[in-house]
């Protein structure tokens, strides 16, 4: 989607404020804390804590204030604000966790989190916005902010794609893969794409030797199916605006496993008519690939306090959305730890 002339600037110029030793180019981003997380000092944490409670009203207020001005405002504001904070020193161990509109994923392996949103224009329109915040040894801070081109193509599966012409999304789960001694951070996300229907995407982050990052690359692959189909550079479902979908990493299967969506009338090319038919379809990392896993059907079982299906980002009338339930996810991953570390008879 679209990003503005005025936000462009505005997070351009703030970023090329946030050059640290050698010259860089800075940005916003990070849900669950890196595994080897430093400790902050209380005075350092209370700062941050204190920054927070200011970036929570302009964070609410990019998606839910009542007129296009006040959200284009806080927009602006959120951006600053959050610019300044991550130039403290040792931001990236703060996990700024109640910024409810703010998707905050750290990397499996916490080399980098990225911070994704959404600014609603207006009715018809979401612009997605972010940023990728670097570990680094020091503490300074290494920002790569991300700006949304996805309104100005038309062939979005077949390119790999910078910073600047990123296709935009609210990343909801990384899931990171090696091969053949490369590490490859598979990003999935949601896209409010129209007044009519949604988008779900999954593309594969890399970084260059620079440092700098790449989107997408022929990684999703469908010759093992029995109609075969090019190699595409990312990969995306669309919706019924209505409908319900699941669009996620499975850890035990290790698939990415998706709805297979079927139009509800005779017009298959109207995507905002596609709903699930109850079958699955997967990806599978094979060989540095994602594999096409072709429809069938999976017998899942639901565990106490899961969903039965995935939730709409950022819906107008405050349900939860995927983010929360990746973070409940990983709540009920430790409850169920702490209580089977009690539940152990002594010895």
């Amino acid at each position: 989607m679209r990003i503005t002339r005025l936000t462009y600037n505005t997070l351009a110029s703030l970023v090329m404020c946030c050059i640290v030793g050698p010259l860089v180019m800075c940005c916003l981003v990070g849900v669950a804390l890196p595994a080897a997380a430093q400790p902050l000092s209380g005075a350092a944490e209370k700062e941050f804590v204190h920054r927070e409670d200011s970036l929570k009203k302009y964070a609410f207020d990019i998606v839910n204030a009542e007129h296009p001005s006040e959200r284009l405002r806080a927009d602006s504001q959120f951006i600053r604000s959050l610019v300044r904070s991550l130039k403290l020193p040792n931001s990236f161990y703060y996990p700024f966790d109640s910024l409810a509109t703010i998707s905050r994923l750290y990397a499996p392996d916490s080399t980098f989190r990225i911070f994704t949103w959404q600014y609603k224009k207006d009715e018809y329109m979401y612009l997605q916005e972010g940023a990728i915040q670097m570990r680094t040894a020091d503490g300074s801070l290494k920002l790569y902010p991300l700006f949304d081109a996805s309104m100005f193509t038309e062939r979005p599966m077949d390119s790999v794609r910078n910073r600047k012409n990123w296709i935009g999304a609210i990343y909801y789960r990384i899931v990171e893969k090696k091969w053949q001694g490369h590490n490859y951070y598979t990003l999935l996300g949601f896209d409010d794409f129209s007044q009519l229907s949604n988008k779900k995407w999954m593309e594969v982050l890399t970084f260059a030797p620079d440092g700098e990052p790449r989107f997408g690359g022929p990684f999703f692959s469908f010759l093992e199916d029995s109609v075969r189909r090019p190699t595409q550079y990312r990969f995306n479902i669309e919706y019924k605006k209505e409908a319900g979908t699941r669009f996620n990493y499975d850890p035990d299967m290790d698939m990415v496993v998706y709805d297979h969506l079927v139009p509800e009338g005779d017009q298959p090319k109207k995507k905002d008519t596609y709903v699930p038919d109850g079958d699955f379809e997967a990806f599978q990392w094979k060989d540095g690939k994602w594999m096409h896993v072709q429809r069938q059907l999976f017998n899942f079982k639901l565990k106490d306090g899961q969903f039965p299906q995935e939730a709409k980002i950022l819906d107008e009338q405050g349900k939860a959305n995927e983010l929360q339930l990746q973070e409940q996810s990983q709540k009920n991953k430790r409850s169920e730890k702490t209580d089977s570390t009690k539940k152990k008879p002594d010895n």
